[in-house]
């Protein structure tokens, strides 16, 4: 196989199974985010859809920050008015 060694065809093929379930993982929450959770922590975001196509791939790629941040705000009590 062109000098490549199994162990090294496993090792990408892992990376790849990562990288897809980190999507796969990222996917939803940032649909669920976009459409639902980013109006809940900050009120100047409603109404701004073509805000919410663009973010789209930023919210996949940093799902956990924003997982992590929305939950921080949402316990705290954001205060509704997108200061929070």
């Amino acid at each position: 196989m062109l000098g490549v060694s199994e162990s090294a065809i496993s090792n990408a093929e892992s990376l790849i199974w990562l990288a897809q379930a980190y999507v796969w993982v990222g996917a939803p929450v940032a649909a669920v985010f976009l459409l639902w959770g980013i109006d809940r922590i900050d009120h100047s975001a409603r109404g701004s859809y073509l805000f919410r196509l663009f973010a789209l791939p930023g919210v996949v790629g940093l799902w956990p920050l924003v997982v992590t941040r929305w939950i921080w705000l949402e316990l705290r009590g954001a205060d509704r008015h997108g200061s929070g």
